[in-house]
């Protein structure tokens, strides 16, 4: 009953916390701020396949391209279609989708979950660097239907004028609501068999755990809150088109999720402010500097360069990343017993 009334407070503290964000900062840390958001959606769900189920996916771009698209053509008028579609006119099914911006992140969620369902048949018959393979060419796949089906996607001149309803409030609560669906998955007796089938997945099958159907769980999970987080990526950008959606945008949550932590939810959260954060926070470095009276000149990149040094660094004194494959309240009681046993 304890536990349960402090992580009410610590909730409502959060949810406190966003709304007063969203009153008081300017637009420009409010965009920081959203764009952590988002990708802590993203990196939270791709945490769950990856670091819990320990399959190693490499498909978030494409879920997340079909939820920022499916998103964006519910939410722009009928009337604005017929005039944005340049190269064809529209499909009559892309007419007839609208919806308000709530509904439009869940369906968004549910096309992605179901496309994962469909996925996972011949996905999890292989393992490994397969099965990275496999769920490479899906993102591949999801990249090139967007540039050839124009009727649909409006070709690789993309979407635009998407409204943007995705502000703080919006995205920093669903970003608080993943973290708490993926925690209580994590503790629960259904993470524990994730855990199980990444640590020995024949041990597991051993063990009379459905290693497909929980595999296939994870996966659905995922890509629900990986199509909701492209959604708000859409409605927070305005506009999308398919090279926003290759495999650097996969390659970005694999190492936030590798510096957090493999399994490790609150080590992803920290590990996606830490590193979208410094992206903004090292942008000084691309500008002319004066160090010691020496103008140093504008060096473009540079704060990427920084920024991967910093990486390394971290990565060579934190080898399982920031925390491991535990939770922040699990080493936070660690250290307190083990500071009561000292005294």
């Amino acid at each position: 009953m304890k536990n349960a009334i402090i992580k009410l407070l610590l909730i409502l503290a959060t949810l406190l916390a966003i709304a007063w964000a969203h009153r008081t900062l300017d637009s420009y840390t409010l965009s920081i701020l959203n764009n952590i958001a988002i990708f802590a959606i993203l990196a939270l769900s791709y945490n769950l396949i990856n670091g819990v189920a320990g399959q190693f996916s490499l498909e978030p771009n494409g879920f997340v391209a079909v939820g920022a698209y499916v998103t964006a053509l519910f939410l722009i008028p009928p009337s604005d279609k017929v005039d944005m579609f340049a190269l064809v006119d529209p499909a009559p099914m892309v007419l007839h989708m609208h919806a308000g911006f709530l509904p439009a992140l869940v369906i968004s969620g549910l096309v992605a979950m179901m496309l994962a369902l469909l996925l996972s048949i011949p996905v999890f018959r292989v393992r490994g660097d397969y099965l990275a393979i496999v769920t490479l060419g899906f993102g591949f796949i999801i990249r090139i239907f967007a540039i050839n089906q124009p009727a649909y996607t409006n070709g690789a001149l993309g979407l635009n004028d998407i409204p943007e309803y995705a502000d703080f409030l919006w995205t920093g609560s669903i970003a608080l609501l993943t973290l708490i669906v993926m925690l209580h998955i994590v503790f629960s007796r259904h993470g524990r068999a994730m855990k199980a089938v990444r640590d020995d997945e024949d041990a597991a099958t051993a063990m009379g755990i459905n290693t497909f159907r929980i595999k296939t769980a994870a996966f659905m999970t995922s890509a629900f809150f990986e199509g909701v987080g492209g959604g708000l990526l859409a409605s927070f950008l305005s506009t999308i088109s398919p090279d926003q959606f290759s495999f650097l945008l996969t390659f970005q949550l694999l190492i936030i999720i590798v510096l957090g932590g493999l399994g490790s939810m609150t080590g992803a959260l920290l590990a996606t402010i830490l590193v979208m954060g410094s992206m903004e926070w090292l942008r000084f470095l691309d500008s002319d500097m004066v160090i010691f009276g020496m103008h140093t000149g504008a060096h473009p990149g540079m704060r990427m360069v920084v920024f991967a040094v910093l990486l390394i660094i971290m990565m060579l004194f934190a080898r399982k990343g920031l925390f491991g494959d535990r939770e922040l309240p699990q080493i936070l009681r660690e250290k307190f017993r083990r500071k009561k046993g000292e005294a």
